[in-house]
């Protein structure tokens, strides 16, 4: 289980294609504390640490991983947010993420407002994901609110500090991020669901 709030920014070194598999290398400041068998989330994907090497450590994405994420479209040298898993006990900043990712959407307009950012992003709404206003949202594993709810689309306001230390500072008109909807949201959609 993860928070979405973002510890660190990590840099792909490395791609590594095996199978239908990728083996992703990551340098990160802070791979020093991970250690084999942790799960570390990536722009929102949780994944598993599978070798650690000097400020650099490696994990694993499997197809299914890689059909439902923007993981495909990393490069070497991408920034990529960082987040360990939360610790029992600590506090919940953000909200409870799971680092499923449920679908990728993408960045439709970027509107700068004296200070701060909105972002809108679009998605396929055939998926029946689901937003709602002040809900939570997680954007390549960044908890954020909701603004401006609609069917197939919404923005999220983004503050300096976390247009800084995340990769939002990168998104262009047109870049296909990583979504992950509220899970208590998804379980009150599914009730609805059955019930119809």
């Amino acid at each position: 289980m993860f928070t979405g709030i973002i510890e660190t920014l990590g840099t792909i070194k490395e791609l590594r294609k095996e199978g239908e598999n990728i083996h992703v290398s990551v340098q990160s400041n802070i791979t020093n504390e991970l250690k084999i068998d942790q799960s570390v989330a990536h722009n929102g994907v949780c994944l598993t640490v599978v070798a650690i090497d000097n400020d650099t450590y490696t994990v694993t994405a499997i197809k299914e991983t890689i059909d439902k994420t923007n993981l495909g479209d990393w490069k070497v040298n991408d920034k990529v947010n960082l987040e360990r898993a939360m610790k029992l006990g600590d506090r919940l900043d953000g909200h409870i993420v799971q680092g499923h990712v449920d679908q990728t959407a993408v960045c439709k307009n970027i509107e700068e407002a004296d200070g701060s950012w909105y972002f809108t992003f679009e998605y396929d709404k055939s998926l029946n994901n689901i937003t709602i206003e002040k809900g939570s949202i997680t954007v390549n594993g960044t908890s954020l609110t909701v603004v401006n709810s609609k069917i197939n689309e919404f923005s999220v306001a983004i503050i300096p500090y976390t247009y800084e230390h995340t990769n939002f500072h990168s998104f262009k008109i047109g870049t296909k991020i990583n979504l992950e909807f509220d899970v208590i949201g998804k379980y009150v959609a599914r009730l609805h669901q059955l019930q119809a």
